[in-house]
């Protein structure tokens, strides 16, 4: 008689020696050899048999039925076959072989169901399936209390998000680590949404222009609402505290999400061709959007004054960016003053570094106790010291303590590390403004007039705004000939 070989290990499981596609193929083609049986097709593969969807095994049952006599199907184990008594799959081949279509072998098991065998022999074969069936529910429950334990320990459980990755650290055993490269991806994506100057669709741009990363809008989006990277983990939909290293604070994510909850709420989408300040311009009088038109080739801005008549200005777009073209230019520094500001920043940030030094040292010994504390809980109520109630109260307790020690340390670690590059960062914006505004493309504009400027309105001829911090301050000063301090003594500050 023809015979097929069928041999399968999980994928959710150790493929021990004995167990192994090899071991179970070695077994069952003896077997054939012993019965005489002649084999006409080997399968061999990872699948596991708890799921509903098995295409693999779906692919061999189809070979099987399109077998034009009987022929045996061998398995090493009735658990290689199936794991669940309510699988399609079995009832489909065991009702084949009660009908003597095929015959079921299961080697190992010494076990043959074909349309001779015996009620207490069937009974044998529902037995062994329900086995299965209750080991890899057991192995599925020793998974979720493992879980469940690592998750109260501060230990995600899976896959982390971008900006960390999982590495051995000694056999059998991983952990959770920062990525050097992707974290300042991720740290990067935030900052740069969190300045309101981009939408997802420009950051995106950036990030690929600029370092190749050509995530998809939405694989973005969901780093942008990621709680992980500031401490908190989701499992099964409730949130836990995690214990590996922040990347950004809760302050940072949480006016990430103001901006994003803006850029979800906007009213409508811009159609026709666009125009530079398309939804930047309101009426200073009626509060209304300044709408753009086109008439022989020329562009103007107006106020549809559909609240009422107010005598509303028609300005041409080169009359609105020569306006905003002085602004930039406002607030573009002396060389000479640009390099002191620096200079003093440099000097101040080094100044701070011993004090910066005492508060980091102090910060984690502290983290250091509490998580001692969270690490002594679990024996405590494993040996029944303290209740459930007391270990979920202290637990939650000693997790709030290490997750503000853990902003205060990001915050501080933030200030050393970013203080003197970041304010760096903004007197060259501010003295590049100009030239930037003049030179760059119709997105670029918009960006930076949203990086500097809010609340930009035409009241009769002229364009008003106010200035974001702390490009407010260096207009400020600018506008007071501030930067004539140490050209002219007599000038005061």
């Amino acid at each position: 008689m023809k015979s097929i070989i069928i041999a399968r290990v999980s994928t959710e499981e150790q493929k021990e020696a004995n167990n192994s596609l090899p071991a179970q193929l070695h077994r069952m083609e003896e077997y054939c050899i012993r019965k005489g049986f002649n084999v006409i097709k080997k399968f061999s593969f990872d699948e596991s048999a708890y799921k509903t969807s098995r295409d693999d095994f779906d692919q061999i049952i189809d070979f099987v039925l399109e077998q034009k006599e009987k022929v045996v199907v061998c398995f090493d184990k009735v658990d290689r076959f199936s794991r669940n008594v309510f699988d399609k799959r079995v009832s489909l081949l065991y009702g084949k072989a009660v009908k003597s279509e095929i015959e079921l072998h299961f080697v190992s098991d010494g076990l043959v169901i074909n349309d001779q065998k015996s009620a207490s022999e069937k009974f044998q074969f529902t037995i062994g399936l329900s086995l299965a069936k209750y080991y890899s529910d057991a192995i599925s429950d020793n998974v979720k209390r493992a879980q469940e334990q690592m998750i109260r320990v501060g230990v995600y459980p899976t896959r982390p998000p971008r900006g960390y990755i999982r590495v051995e650290v000694a056999k059998d055993k991983t952990e959770i680590v920062v990525d050097e490269f992707n974290s300042k991806i991720v740290v990067m994506a935030y900052d740069l949404y969190a300045s309101g100057a981009f939408s997802l669709e420009s950051l995106r741009t950036r990030l690929n222009t600029d370092y190749r990363i050509n995530w998809s809008k939405g694989f973005l989006d969901k780093v942008l609402k990621d709680k992980f990277y500031f401490g908190i983990m989701t499992w099964n939909k409730k949130e836990y505290f995690h214990k590996y290293t922040h990347l950004i604070t809760k302050d940072l994510y949480d006016r990430v999400q103001q901006f994003r909850a803006g850029f979800r709420k906007q009213p409508f989408k811009y159609g026709g061709k666009p125009y530079v300040y398309r939804g930047l311009l309101r009426c200073g009088h009626c509060g209304l959007a300044i709408t753009p038109e086109k008439h022989r080739g020329i562009v103007y801005y107006h106020c549809t004054q559909s609240k009422g008549k107010h005598g509303a200005e028609w300005l041409t777009e080169a009359q609105i960016t020569e306006q905003i073209g002085d602004v930039f230019k406002r607030i573009k520094l002396p060389t000479e003053v640009l390099n002191k500001i620096v200079e003093t920043l440099k000097d101040n940030n080094e100044s701070k570094s011993s004090f910066r030094d005492a508060q980091f040292k102090e910060l984690t010994s502290e983290h250091e106790l509490y998580a001692k504390r969270v690490e002594r809980l679990y024996p405590d109520f494993a040996d029944g010291r303290i209740t459930n109630d007391e270990y979920d109260k202290y637990y939650q307790l000693f997790r709030n303590q290490l997750a503000d020690i853990d902003g205060r340390l990001a915050l501080l670690q933030n200030a050393e590390d970013n203080y003197y590059i970041t304010a760096k960062y903004v007197l060259e914006i501010a003295n590049k403004a100009y030239d930037l505004f003049k030179c760059s493309e119709m997105e670029e504009k918009r960006q930076l007039m949203k990086l500097v400027l809010s609340n930009t309105r035409i009241e009769g001829r002229k364009v008003l705004f106010e200035a974001q911090k702390p490009f407010n301050t260096i207009l400020d000063f600018a506008d007071r000939q501030a930067w004539l301090l140490g050209h002219d003594s007599n000038v005061q500050p």
